[in-house]
């Protein structure tokens, strides 16, 4: 498979787990590359985020490179959301990762396939390359279906981002209910929702929560791979939001067989959701 799927890569003041992973980047050679950066926040993150931004000029491949670097410091919620903008304004699907999700070799055709095989599939909004099940299989096949967003290394298309709003302008539709219903355990729901009301308030500065919130909107599911394939190797103080080490920090990834094993049907995996969750919830 000739791998020619846009890559997104966001980057900021991490210039050494940001050459880990533009590493990766260099031998699956993506044909078009997106690179998108935040300004510094003060004078001490201006040598770092200059560092992080040297890393990703050194291309030595056939690639067209675009680049949306922000002069000003604009936080998580206005340059990832704005960033994943700009780039479906310029494609249909892409790949995202960040400076820190360092993926095995196999997530970028593992992502090129699902991307193609649900283009027309408006129950699936995301393609994930995370697996939080610690080494328990859950399928006979490639991946499965869960009803949770995960971000540390995903794809989408344009169709699917059409939905998100970073002012989740429809919370107060729901914000009393038990959204997003059965879809997840009460537990678990009313964390998010709290997560949410605080994204919707601005007392936090994030874009994920707004991503979840559009596919639970639209009851959209996530596939997942049946191994680990993208390791967050960013956990620790220079972090943004994951300052504190848990049991889901720089996991081992494994290749994913190819060609891919599909599923016959789209159907939600509870006890993987059910698994997560748990051990999720501990961790927060």
């Amino acid at each position: 498979m000739t791998f020619d799927t846009p890559v997104a890569l966001f980057i900021y003041n991490r210039p050494l787990p940001t050459a880990r992973v533009f590493s990766r980047l260099a031998l699956a050679r993506p044909t078009r590359l997106f690179i998108v950066a935040d300004g510094p926040a003060n004078a001490a993150d201006c040598r770092p985020c200059g560092a992080a931004r040297a890393v990703v000029e050194e291309i030595d491949w056939d690639c067209d490179v675009c680049h949306h670097y922000s002069a000003d410091h604009l936080g998580c919620r206005r340059r990832v959301s704005g960033g994943i903008d700009w780039v479906f304004s310029q494609c249909d699907r892409a790949i995202f990762l960040e400076d820190d999700c360092l993926p095995d070799m196999s997530f970028f055709p593992y992502c090129q396939s699902l991307l193609e095989r649900y283009e027309d599939e408006d129950r699936v909004m995301t393609i994930s390359g995370d697996n939080f099940q610690f080494g328990v299989r859950r399928t006979p096949f490639s991946y499965y279906f869960s009803a949770i967003p995960h971000l540390w290394g995903w794809a989408t298309w344009r169709r699917a981002w059409e939905f998100y709003d970073v002012d989740m302008k429809q919370w107060p539709m729901v914000a009393g209910t038990n959204f997003p219903g059965d879809m997840i355990p009460p537990y678990a729901a009313s964390h998010h929702r709290r997560g949410m009301a605080d994204a919707h308030a601005g007392r936090l500065d994030t874009w994920d929560h707004q991503w979840v919130f559009a596919c639970w909107m639209r009851r959209a599911l996530c596939a997942l791979p049946a191994v680990n394939l993208v390791s967050n190797i960013g956990f620790g103080p220079g972090a943004t939001h994951c300052k504190k080490p848990t049991a889901f920090a720089s996991l081992p990834t494994q290749p994913i067989d190819l060609p891919l094993i599909h599923p016959p049907k789209i159907d939600l995996c509870l006890d993987a959701d059910e698994a997560f969750l748990k051990r999720a919830m501990m961790a927060a």
